[in-house]
């Protein structure tokens, strides 16, 4: 488990939900164990991702995946128990002054994580191998596999701290959807143009797994625009937050640009 999880990574999860706390002014200590929360659902969802019966995949964050460096029984039950962990952190910990909004957020986890999110997104990906997918069509996928645990991040940060208007999350729910989509194209493009010493993770495996893919279906100049259209979508949601979101914008572009 320590493996999977502190072996490196962006962080992008975490960064997120405390960026989103900042809007609502979130103690730190309770940001940080929510974003642990959902890093830890997204570490559990990369070793179950590089299993022989998902994508089969040998390198992740520049290291072994858990099931070559110890086996596919460990590698599941690493991913069984972090998942477990995930919710363990997220219920034993305070994370916000009303018992009732600390229910929702362990609900917001989990809807992310299960049928109606990430594992339901993995299901349409899985399925789609071979097939080409319309870009809507691809949106739906990863607005589930990729989007969900993101915006999840960013609406558990929130509600650490003062409450918001439903506007207002809205409009924090609007930039996690767009910053989720645009990571997304982003890794498409980064997998047909980077190297697998950069990306830690083999590189080119959509494509030799015949994969669906932004970049399969819009090529690799429009999808980098597309990528950009969203980033400016998601900064014009903040319209109104001032400098609490700075971080926020700040994450947009660090997604978009990390290596265009």
């Amino acid at each position: 488990m320590r493996y999977a999880v502190l072996g490196g990574g962006k962080r992008i999860r975490p960064l997120l939900a405390c960026a989103a706390g900042e809007v609502a002014n979130a103690p730190l200590d309770r940001v940080l164990n929510a974003g642990a929360a959902v890093e830890i659902i997204h570490a559990y969802s990369l070793v179950h991702d590089d299993l022989p019966c998902m994508d089969d995949d040998v390198l992740r964050r520049g290291k072994p995946t858990c099931h070559v460096e110890f086996d596919e029984a460990t590698a599941l039950l690493v991913g069984d128990a972090l998942q477990s962990l995930a919710f363990q952190v997220l219920t034993e910990l305070k994370l916000a002054d009303d018992p009732a909004v600390q229910v929702e957020m362990a609900k917001i986890l989990a809807v992310a994580s299960g049928s109606r999110g990430m594992a339901g997104g993995q299901a349409i990906d899985l399925a789609a191998v071979g097939t080409q997918l319309t870009v809507p069509e691809l949106e739906f996928m990863h607005i589930h596999k990729t989007g969900a645990i993101i915006r999840a991040a960013a609406q558990l940060g929130v509600r650490c701290g003062e409450p918001l208007s439903a506007a207002d999350c809205g409009k924090i729910d609007h930039f996690a959807k767009c910053i989720g989509l645009a990571f997304q194209v982003v890794d498409d493009v980064l997998d047909a143009e980077s190297n697998t010493a950069t990306l830690g993770k083999t590189a080119g495996k959509d494509a030799q797994s015949d994969k669906p893919t932004y970049v399969s279906a819009i090529g690799v100049q429009r999808s980098k625009e597309f990528a950009r259209e969203l980033r400016d979508d998601a900064i014009g949601a903040l319209c109104g937050f001032g400098d609490r979101a700075h971080r926020l914008a700040e994450l947009a572009d660090f997604i978009v640009m990390r290596e265009f």
